[in-house]
């Protein structure tokens, strides 16, 4: 699999994350197949290390330090929340206004290992929801996160009553074609695919203070066809 870099110097490494891959291994995945191990067998006595993480289905700008010393003020310019992180989704709903800010505390949902919920005794959680465009029925929103909670987007986006389009995890449910289209004629025997079969979840950029760069990741493929087909059919 071919990883687009983004951005690169001394100390650090940007690429464009593909949906379907987990970033890293974790405690409820532990595939082999992974970015950074991809990464680091192209990249042999080069150590290289993740300074945050990407949810496996979402795409985009993903970094990784080259050494111990820019790990450690990469890490604390999030930590200090010094970076600026913009994601792109596709949300259900008309969203009444042009901008929203969710702050809702978040913390792991003990009923589904491996997710998260609105929690009153989580962690503070703060998302800046911005319209792009507005569809019949459907929304493209800019959010930005000044946390950096499991799951925070998929979360704020649901408790607010627009989940992500195609998150069947948080409410979200396939975009289809027939779905927009009008006289959409299905094939005979074959059920319709999804426009998108995923979360539709982008991290479009990250802005840093050191080095003091901006990093973006266009829009994949799947991304662009379903935009493509709302603008069409949904306007």
């Amino acid at each position: 699999m071919k990883i687009e870099a983004l951005y690169e110097d001394a100390v650090l490494l940007a690429v464009n994350k593909p949906a379907g891959l987990l970033a890293v291994p974790d405690r409820w995945d532990k595939a082999k197949d992974n970015l950074v191990a991809l990464l680091q067998a192209d990249r042999p006595g080069q150590h290289l290390a993740n300074v945050h993480r990407l949810d496996k289905n979402t795409s985009g700008v993903f970094l990784l330090a080259k050494n111990a010393d820019a790990f450690r003020r990469l890490a604390r310019q999030f930590r200090q929340r010094q970076t600026r992180k913009l994601y792109l989704a596709l949300v259900h709903g008309d969203i009444n206004g042009r901008e929203r800010v969710i702050d809702q505390p978040i913390g792991p949902d003990r009923k589904r290992p491996g997710f998260s919920r609105i929690d009153p005794r989580g962690k503070s959680a703060r998302s800046l929801l911005r319209v792009r465009e507005q569809f019949r029925g459907f929304a493209l929103v800019e959010v930005e996160i000044e946390s950096g909670r499991h799951h925070q987007v998929r979360v704020h986006c649901q408790q607010i009553g627009h989940p992500l389009v195609g998150d069947l995890d948080y409410g979200g449910k396939p975009l289809l074609l027939s779905q927009l289209k009008r006289g959409y004629k299905m094939k005979l025997g074959e059920p319709e695919r999804p426009l998108m079969a995923r979360p539709a979840l982008h991290a479009a950029s990250v802005v840093l203070v050191e080095p003091s760069v901006t990093i973006t990741a266009p829009l994949p493929k799947d991304f662009e066809v379903a935009l493509k087909y709302l603008r069409k059919f949904a306007v």
